[in-house]
């Protein structure tokens, strides 16, 4: 009885030792981390969407690639600015009665999702981060911007530029971007409770509208601005 008593006992502690590992191995949870992006630009032009996105400082950012859309409704792309990570599915669903065309010339994965109708859809899988600029080859109004990034933490502002990125503990860079202005970045330590994060400000005054080319490179025939 006494055996089986010290067996069972140190059965318990080596199961309390297991645990405790188990515990500490996992990610220390933090509160939400907030802040804003403001924009400084022209008098009298609004300014663009942004996003900001977090990068793990201190060690390897988790893999979580996920499924995203990127709607064609009114000859316009919805959102006009997409945050996705690495290795993300990108949809492309056509909700007009009309053809269209996505593509984009931009490094480092360029791609045609080619000509499609009304209700169908295509997908794109992004394995490389980047910056992509994406057009319609038939209607040369259309665009957007997705920017794929190395990490699974990515929030879109408000309209008032604030932002709530909700993340592990630990130091990360913050980084925003907009489509009218190199992106601004500040580091942070996220720890347990609500973090305040530095404002992040964004300069669009040297932002210049310039017309784009189509998917050979050249100019769109003036009719299809009437299409």
């Amino acid at each position: 009885m006494a055996i089986a008593t010290q067996m069972m006992a140190r059965l318990v502690a080596s199961a309390a030792v297991c645990a405790g590992l188990a515990i500490g191995a996992s990610p220390a949870g933090a509160g939400p981390v907030s802040g804003v992006v403001r924009t400084v630009g022209r008098p009298g032009v609004i300014a663009a969407a942004s996003l900001v996105y977090a990068e793990r400082i201190d060690t390897a950012a988790p893999r979580q690639a996920g499924r995203f859309m990127l709607r064609q409704k009114n000859k316009t792309f919805t959102p006009r600015l997409l945050g996705v990570p690495v290795g993300a599915v990108v949809e492309f669903p056509n909700d007009d009665i009309i053809f269209h065309n996505v593509f984009s010339l931009s490094g480092p994965q360029p791609f045609d999702l080619g000509q499609y109708r009304s209700g169908d859809s295509q997908s794109r899988t992004f394995t490389q981060a980047g910056t992509y600029r994406v057009f319609c080859n038939i209607h040369p109004n259309m665009s957007a911007l997705i920017l794929v990034v190395p990490t699974p933490y990515v929030a879109t502002t408000g309209a008032d530029g604030r932002f709530v990125l909700d993340l592990p503990a630990g130091r990360y860079r913050l980084t925003a971007v907009s489509e009218r202005a190199a992106p601004v970045s500040i580091e942070v330590t996220a720890e347990s409770g609500a973090t305040q994060a530095q404002p992040l400000t964004l300069d669009e005054t040297a932002w210049v509208a310039a017309q784009h080319k189509n998917k050979f490179g050249k100019d769109y025939p003036a009719a299809s601005y009437n299409r």
